[in-house]
Parts: C-alpha cells; structure tokens; sequence
C-alpha cells in the first residue's frame, strides 16, 4: 500500500468513528490537524468531561494488526481511547480501548518479544515498533472482542 493510499485508509478510519459517534448521539469533531495524542473530541450534551480518541485504521492483509510505536506503551491518560477500525470484513469494525489497556498490551508484548529468540535464535534488536494484534498469543484469547463496538465506555467523567 502506497503513502496516499495509506493515508485515505486513516482518513476513512476517521470518518467511520466520527459517524458512529454522532449516530450514538455524542458530540464528536475532528481535531486539528498535528494535534499531539489526538484525531477525534468528543464532548456530551448533558455535561462532563470531553474524552479524547485516536484513530488506526488498517485494510486489507498483513498481521490484522496495527502499527504503533515505543510513546504508545507511555500514554495511558484516563480520558483517552484509541478506536482501532478494522476494513478488512465486508462491514467494516471499531474497537473501542482505553488507552490504559493498549500502554500495558504493548508494553507487556514488546517485553516477550524481546526476550524471545528469533527464528535462527538471535536475539531481538530494540526496536521503536509496535504493534496491536487482534490475536496477540501474549493476551488471553479474543481478548480484544470485548471492545468491539464497546461505546458504552465513553461516558462523561464529572
């Protein structure tokens, strides 16, 4: 996949999240575009505090994973969620996770991947790299279906 095409999927990733917030009767905008942590705000009608939301998106093959990086595993803020949309099924899916659980699966993941031999034994380089697999054999299994089209997360905080 091209850089223009990868960026069409995130755009389309964004897109998708916003309209199932708004159908959820929730407030949700994009945020500007280079905001640090951030794709999408969402604020509610009846009062609270706003949460945050970033958006991966990923198509078609591959790990059925997403890509991430070292900062990922370090913010773990209470108001953030990262919705991981997946285009591969026909109906596309969202996972909804707050960023608390994603710091700890990839910090807890790149830990194990480094102190496992790779396939000719040598061990592992640190390496910048993430990534958060649906079938991660680190986590229980199917451990992310529980956040499949989990948007009753997103409630205010007073």
């Amino acid at each position: 996949m091209g850089a223009k095409d990868s960026a069409l999927i995130g755009a389309a990733g964004e897109h998708l999240v916003l309209s199932r917030l708004l159908t959820r009767g929730l407030l949700a905008a994009q945020a500007p575009r280079g905001t640090r942590k951030v794709d999408i705000l969402v604020n509610f009608i009846d009062g609270g505090s706003p949460c945050l939301i970033q958006v991966k998106s990923r198509s078609k093959g591959g790990s059925k994973g997403w890509h991430m990086n070292a900062k990922h595993e370090l913010i773990r803020d209470d108001d953030l969620f990262y919705c991981f949309v997946d285009f591969e099924p026909e109906t596309p899916e969202v996972y909804v996770v707050p960023a608390a659980v994603v710091g700890e699966t990839l910090e807890r993941g790149h830990a194990i991947w480094l102190a496992t031999p790779g396939k000719q034994g040598q061990a592992h380089n640190q390496t910048a790299f993430r990534r958060l697999l649906s079938d991660d054999k680190n986590s229980e299994p199917d451990w992310l279906n529980q956040y499949l089209e989990n948007w009753d997360q997103l409630v205010p905080r007073r």
